[in-house]
């Protein structure tokens, strides 16, 4: 979230040194053309069109992050048999909803193919095992959180309850961007993302709230007032879980961004990071505390 300049050290000299604060950065106004032309085309899947339409543009997004992942994770050694398990059993588990599957088994058998894939590839031994876990946690990681969204909408008013989550979520990123970049100074993460900041937080967390209460007003009224300001704290808490538990891959891969497809957001991962961990929080919210179960 909110993102400030780095202090930086060498070994010649360890002692700390403060840069700037981040207010000296400059916006970047691609992200506002980008996000100009996907908000109104993700607004009308969301809202006009049938479920599947959503399930097939999740499958699509989800598949871009996972190439991404799977392209920082294998690096120079890249595994195609392993990367198309991964992807297939993703879209299964995303499209599971529409279909007789249950999840249970799209594990097991996922997990029966990886292993053997992995007996029988031709990979170096010491590396089969790593591979395996990681196309592993990349259909978790992303597929079975997506696929959150999906049942999201499987519930009444469910087309709502999705675009309640992407707008208190993008509202999160967008609060925490421009906050931490105005008025960022103290570090949040430096270990694991040095340009995060407390400022930061603190505004995508006032911002979502706020645009929270917002919605339940206009458009969701389901949802309590309490409810409202619950989620904001809620899904901003778990939007920036999400944010930095990306970071953290990011640099123990040693790169910057996941990718390049979005100007001014980076990669598809890069802007999916928290929606991965604000769909589950919003969907076990709705359905353990508010008890709303999916459509017969």
């Amino acid at each position: 979230m909110g993102q400030a300049t780095p202090t930086h050290t060498t070994a010649d000299s360890p002692t700390r040194v403060t840069t700037p604060p981040a207010a000296t950065r400059r916006f970047d106004s691609r992200r506002v053309y980008t996000a100009a032309i996907l908000v109104p085309a993700i607004y009308a899947i969301i809202r006009y069109l049938p479920p599947w339409a959503l399930t097939l543009l999740l499958i699509a997004c989800g598949s871009i992050a996972l190439i991404e992942l799977y392209r920082m994770s294998f690096q120079e050694r890249p595994n195609p048999v392993l990367i198309g398990i991964g992807l297939v059993a993703s879209a299964l588990i995303l499209a599971r909803i529409h279909t007789p599957l249950a999840l249970a088994d799209l594990v097991v058998v996922t997990l029966l193919a990886l292993l053997l894939a992995m007996l029988f590839s031709s990979t170096p031994l010491e590396h089969r095992l790593k591979d395996t876990t990681l196309t592993l946690f990349g259909v978790f990681y992303v597929g079975l959180t997506l696929s959150m969204l999906v049942s999201t909408r499987s519930l009444p008013a469910g087309e709502l309850f999705v675009l309640f989550i992407a707008l208190v979520t993008w509202t999160a990123d967008a609060g925490a961007y421009y906050a931490g970049t105005l008025w960022g100074s103290h570090l949040l993460a430096p270990s694991v993302s040095p340009k995060k900041t407390v400022e930061g937080v603190l505004g995508a967390m006032a911002l979502a709230t706020g645009v929270a209460l917002l919605a339940q007003a206009w458009f969701l009224p389901q949802l309590s007032l309490w409810d409202a300001l619950v989620l904001g704290v809620l899904l901003t808490s778990a939007g920036l879980f999400g944010d930095l538990c990306e970071s953290a891959i990011k640099r123990s891969v040693g790169v910057k961004d996941s990718g390049g497809i979005l100007p001014g957001h980076g990669g598809m991962l890069d802007r999916l990071d928290s929606l991965l961990f604000t769909a589950p929080t919003f969907y076990y919210y709705i359905t353990l505390v508010r008890g709303i179960s999916p459509l017969p």
